[in-house]
């Protein structure tokens, strides 16, 4: 019996190192000059809003959405849940671009946390790097991980050498052009993804007929035995009656907004695009039309419908049906390359590769952005923008920042492979709810008149409280302890609360804004701009 490796042939690798060849290429030439840092990280704020609002989506969908989404809906108990999540996502952009790109266009800045500094002091703006760096490594690795399993199905080679891979291609983008790039090779992947999608859809329409879909999603025995409809995606769950489910119209409109308002409003990896537009007008359409990224999640879950059906009519291999069972996000990359042909399936295998890679670079521009800015601070950064030595300073970081997330990426694959979390779509916003809560506050206390009265030290006792009270909800830290062999039932010792980590986004933004606000400091002390 052939692996699974060797559906994909030698015209496929040549589709695909010619896909990449070709995005290297188209990059290179958009590239413009980079004689400064404001044109490396910046694109010289000169790039168009349709080609910024697709690099959002781009950005945004990523892998992660392309393989995780159909994986969470073949899984048995999955469903169309996750959809209701766009109502949050929707209503953040709209708050975003008429609220905060505003404040942000005031003034030349290079990220949030610029903003932040200048209306709570320079201490507030390290702290804030410190968060986001954080909150990048433990995201984005995911998303490194979700790119490893694609290869690995293709290669067969393990998942450390896919990571390594991974990350030496993002070097090389990031390296090459910054941020112009980034953007540009943003956009092509974004019409990829959507031609690998409607190919997936129609394909399975066409083999299977959309009725035998829809009745056999209809009707599906969950492992407890109940009858379930994968098409479902409106729960109404209330919280005080299950704190734990999370795909609810409750967490969409109540939670969601606050970890959209985070991503979009304080997370540089997208904060960053937006600057990278022209004027405030174009930014503001940039960040409201990226909303169509909801559309793309509503083909990838049809997709993964589809992928249900056709495995339910055609029985996998032992092989494939093995894959399966370990990690349902197996499902979609082994289908592309068994079933589509010779060229088609490395085309769009070639196109999720290279979203992953456009990805990576991006964060990878982010946090050299970042961490350069918050350790010469905004006066320097603007006296010495021009310099060539800052430029390589920052050519630097992002060689360091490479190895630190390449490193999280593969200890990530280790808990993955040994029984980790299959579902890498619930993983990713895990992870990053340690830290958004926590952003998110510290802006609320950075645009209002009560800035004034925010501390640092509140700040500060306010982010170490949320981010401990997370560590105490979440089952990461409970993960590690059983790792170690320190304690067999840690959540028991700890009496871990049953709550879903998406409520800890308004939670913790809540606590930092108070203990920021109760906690007394000395204005002139903090440095504040005011």
């Amino acid at each position: 019996m052939k692996e699974i490796h060797e559906y994909f042939g030698m015209i496929d690798w040549i589709v695909v190192f010619g896909y990449m060849a070709l995005t290297t290429l188209i990059g290179h030439a958009m590239r413009g000059e980079q004689a400064t840092i404001k044109d490396f990280f910046l694109g010289g704020k000169s790039l168009p809003w349709p080609a910024v609002s697709g690099s959002i989506v781009a950005t945004e969908i990523s892998a992660l959405t392309f393989i995780g989404v159909p994986g969470m809906v073949f899984a048995l108990n999955g469903d169309f849940k996750y959809l209701v999540w766009g109502i949050g996502s929707i209503l953040a952009r709209f708050i975003v671009g008429f609220y905060l790109v505003p404040l942000y266009y005031k003034k030349e800045i290079f990220s949030p946390y610029d903003y932040m500094g200048n209306q709570l002091g320079e201490r507030v703006k390290k702290l804030v790097t410190v968060l986001f760096s954080l909150g990048s490594i433990l995201g984005q690795s995911v998303r490194v991980l979700v790119t490893a399993i694609i290869l690995k199905v293709v290669t067969g080679m393990n998942m450390e050498i896919c990571i390594v891979v991974i990350g030496v291609f993002a070097v090389l983008w990031t390296l090459m052009g910054g941020m112009r790039t980034v953007i540009w090779t943003d956009v092509m992947q974004f019409f990829v993804f959507i031609a690998g999608g409607l190919i997936t859809l129609v394909w399975l329409v066409h083999s299977l007929g959309w009725d035998q879909i829809v009745a056999i999603n209809s009707s599906v025995v969950a492992e407890n035995g109940e009858i379930i409809n994968k098409f479902e995606w409106f729960d109404m769950t209330s919280p005080f009656e299950n704190a734990m489910v999370q795909y609810t119209f409750w967490v969409a409109v109540i939670a969601m907004p606050f970890q959209n308002l985070a991503a979009f409003g304080t997370d540089q990896l997208n904060a960053q695009r937006m600057f990278c537009c022209g004027s405030e007008s174009e930014a503001r359409k940039a960040i409201i039309w990226s909303g169509i990224s909801q559309v793309i999640t509503l083909l990838m879950l049809m997709v993964g419908a589809g992928l249900f059906a056709w495995y339910t009519v055609n029985t996998p291999t032992a092989q494939e049906a093995a894959l399966f069972a370990k990690d349902s996000n197996n499902v979609f990359p082994t289908w592309i390359v068994t079933v589509l042909p010779t060229g088609l399936k490395g085309l769009i295998i070639a196109g999720a590769f290279a979203a992953a890679v456009s990805s990576l670079d991006s964060i990878l521009a982010a946090l050299s952005q970042t961490s350069l800015s918050a350790y010469y601070g905004k006066r320097y950064m603007d006296e010495h923008g021009t310099d060539r030595g800052m430029l390589r300073k920052s050519r630097g970081l992002v060689l360091i920042w490479a190895l630190v997330l390449t490193g999280v990426a593969i200890a990530l694959s280790y808990n993955h492979s040994e029984g980790g979390d299959k579902d890498l779509i619930y993983l990713a916003f895990r992870m990053v709810a340690y830290v958004y809560g926590a952003l998110l506050g510290i802006l609320i206390l950075a645009v209002g008149p009560w800035r004034t009265k925010a501390s640092f030290r509140g700040i500060l006792v306010g982010v170490v409280l949320s981010i401990t009270v997370a560590a105490w909800a979440l089952p990461d830290i409970y993960t590690l302890i059983k790792a170690f062999g320190w304690m067999e039932n840690p959540e028991e010792f700890l009496n871990k609360p049953a709550i879903s980590f998406a409520w800890f986004y308004p939670i913790n933004t809540i606590i930092t804004v108070v203990f920021g606000l109760i906690i007394p400091g000395d204005n002139k002390e903090e440095g504040k701009d005011i």
